[in-house]
């Protein structure tokens, strides 16, 4: 099920967007929140007449880095033995359509596709084996990034953590389990022309080796969000670019990076 969170006439609500054909997706509403046992309603809007917002408000969005040797490589970073956390605030996140507003501290925006995990319940201490059981879907993403300021300080908190930092969307899938999520195919394009392309398979550590990783330190709250690193490629955004992130099974996230006023 593909689960969308939308504002119209003013009210915010969930949907399962249902339908193939782009032009002919309705979101059937749902009775409560995605994160408890739900109904549809059986009252259904055409996706075309509302706002997709981003499909969750996380409480934290914890990401992981240097996930994708090839990526890791491309900038002259080592390989890490382990995970390497970090995080963006909530207000990092904006959702399809949005726009991304370019920084006056960074001359070297850059665009990083990657495939987001939403938690869907309370957990701490995760054993792999029950991964599976706290994973509620999953999305696409894009860890913009100011890279002259990543390179510069020591602490990625302004070079990832900037406001419009965080796309997210279109929707949650939650019809994948995590074998199927651990090979999709992942595409970025600028203006329509490729940027990147790669696959979920090629992550160092697995989606499962994160979630275990990162609940050893803290609890994850519902609609909390893992970003599982991005495949080679990445490069420069510019004012007036349009950025797409494509992932297998899930769809795709648009945005324009627009001059920060």
């Amino acid at each position: 099920m593909r689960i969308a969170r939308f504002s119209i006439d003013g009210n915010v609500a969930f949907g399962a967007v249902e339908g193939d054909r782009p032009d002919e997706l309705v979101l059937d509403i749902i009775k409560g929140i995605p994160f408890a046992e739900f109904e549809l309603s059986g009252t259904k809007v055409p996706l075309s007449k509302v706002r997709l917002l981003p499909p969750v408000l996380p409480n934290k969005v914890v990401a992981f880095g240097r996930n994708y040797a090839d990526h890791a490589r491309e900038l002259g970073n080592e390989v890490p033995d382990a995970p390497f956390a970090f995080f963006k605030p909530s207000t990092a996140v904006i959702g399809p359509g949005d726009e991304i507003q370019y920084p006056s501290f960074t001359e070297d925006l850059h665009h990083e596709a990657e495939l987001a995990v939403v938690i869907g319940r309370m957990c701490r201490e995760v054993p792999r084996e029950r991964v599976k059981d706290v994973v509620f879907g999953f999305t696409c993403a894009n860890d913009i990034t100011a890279r002259d300021v990543q390179k510069r300080e020591k602490q990625w908190a302004r070079a990832k953590g900037f406001d419009s930092s965080c796309p997210l969307g279109p929707w949650v899938e939650t019809g994948l389990d995590l074998q199927a999520a651990s090979d999709l195919t992942i595409q970025l394009t600028v203006n329509g022309e490729q940027r990147q392309l790669g696959r979920t398979s090629e992550m160092i550590h697995r989606i499962e080796d994160l979630i275990v990783n990162i609940t050893e330190a803290m609890t994850l709250l519902p609609g909390d969000v893992i970003l599982t690193g991005t495949p080679a490629g990445v490069g420069p955004l510019n004012v007036g670019d349009e950025v797409a992130v494509t992932i297998e099974g899930i769809g795709t996230l648009t945005n324009k990076v627009v001059k920060r006023g």
